[in-house]
């Protein structure tokens, strides 16, 4: 596998994967309607960092990695990740994480957080709490799940660096 940055050819290529995901309403919580332009601006325009997953020019999945706040919370980062339907289940978002924990302490991040992990996503959850993230909160009905209605949603997180003395956040 290969993870490298996400360039707009790339998105063009993840878009439908992207669409997919968000009119399915089962794991993230984006507009199911939005446009090409809303959803490239959403992955790749406010991150800081957007990367592609890809194995002998397929695609296999895409992350994000961006502040989770601003001033002094900015060093907590926030990652969103997707991976295509035809890669799931071959460790595709395991590679992921574990690049987006790498590129987050280069970047200066101390802390990774899941701000909404949807309860009914089980098989995300598990590969998180593989990862070192914890549940350190529930969010009563925060999804609208398309088929299981209101679901809980949960807060997970993982400390990435123990020192102050890390890389400028860039």
């Amino acid at each position: 596998m290969n993870i490298r940055e996400m360039n707009e050819l790339d998105f063009r290529r993840f878009w439908p994967v992207f669409e997919e995901i968000i009119k399915a309403q089962e794991t993230y919580a984006f507009d199911p309607d939005m446009s090409y332009m809303q959803g490239y601006a959403l992955w790749c325009e406010v991150p800081r960092k957007t990367f592609i997953c890809e194995e002998n020019g397929q695609l296999l999945g895409s992350y994000y990695i961006k502040p989770n706040a601003m001033g002094p919370g900015k060093h907590i980062c926030n990652c969103g990740f997707m991976v295509a339907p035809q890669a799931r289940g071959k460790g595709v978002a395991r590679a992921m994480c574990q690049h987006a924990q790498l590129r987050a302490v280069k970047m200066g991040f101390r802390a990774m957080q899941f701000n909404s992990v949807v309860s009914t996503n089980e098989i995300a959850i598990r590969l998180w709490q593989e990862e070192g993230f914890s549940i350190i909160g529930t969010i009563p009905e925060a999804y609208k799940h398309r088929t299981l209605g209101y679901v809980d949603s949960f807060i997970m997180h993982k400390k990435l660096a123990e020192s102050d003395r890390l890389p400028e956040l860039a």
